[in-house]
């Protein structure tokens, strides 16, 4: 069964927006946790428009599934990760002014970076992934960098899905084939939803990890946080 990872940035986004601690971010993680959440992501930004450090710190107290850090490997965000050592740290290319995560790596052109910023956090025990999109050529070289996973870049498939599911899916088959003959391990994430998640799941093998947070939050507003993550959970069970 491929895991689910909700992403809470939303949450943190619309507490800061009227201050104080409504909603309650720490108190989300461990409810999303208890209605069967297999780990929780966070995107810290500089400007800390939503996750802010504090948070960091607050929930790797009270995490007891898998916590996956995302963000780009400032010399700040990679101080920050070592101090509180999460499962996993997701390396997105983002610039810190990015309203969201855009594109994948360049594998090429930042090997050498990305090779010694992996080499950084396995120092550290931490498992490693970097967001990527599709291109072959950009997986194959991301296995150079010594990573243990990639996140596929999904917005292209959630942008097509509707339109033609099965031209939308096809790069990010042959994209998950050719990881797994390399020895990369797979996540997923972006605009991924209930309306295109389970098309997905079912199509791109050795799928390990997705993690989803606007649209899950989104939805939550109408479902309600545990029955949503419910919805999610039977989606990603390959056996139903």
């Amino acid at each position: 069964m491929t895991k689910l990872s909700v992403n809470i940035n939303k949450i943190a986004t619309l507490r800061n927006s009227r201050g104080g601690n409504v909603p309650d971010v720490v108190k989300v993680a461990v409810d999303a946790q208890n209605f069967g959440a297999d780990g929780i992501t966070v995107h810290p930004r500089p400007d800390e428009r939503h996750i802010r450090r504090k948070d960091v710190h607050d929930l790797r107290g009270v995490i007891r599934t898998e916590f996956n850090i995302e963000g780009y490997p400032s010399r700040e965000f990679l101080e920050l990760v070592k101090s509180v050592r999460p499962h996993q740290v997701t390396l997105v290319p983002d610039p810190p002014e990015a309203l969201t995560s855009n594109a994948g790596w360049d594998t090429i052109a930042r090997q050498s970076f990305l090779q010694d910023v992996i080499a950084e956090l396995k120092e550290c025990g931490i498992r490693t992934s970097i967001f990527v999109g599709t291109e072959l050529e950009m997986i194959q070289k991301a296995a150079e960098t010594n990573t243990d996973r990639i996140e596929l870049y999904t917005e292209p498939y959630a942008s097509g899905y509707l339109a033609d599911r099965e031209k939308a899916i096809a790069p990010f088959v042959e994209a998950a084939q050719l990881a797994n003959k390399i020895g990369l391990k797979i996540n997923a994430g972006h605009d991924l939803s209930l309306e295109n998640l389970k098309f997905f799941n079912e199509r791109i093998p050795y799928l390990k990890e997705v993690s989803i947070g606007h649209a899950l939050i989104a939805e939550a507003l109408y479902l309600g946080l545990e029955k949503t993550i419910a919805r999610y959970k039977e989606l990603l069970n390959k056996d139903k």
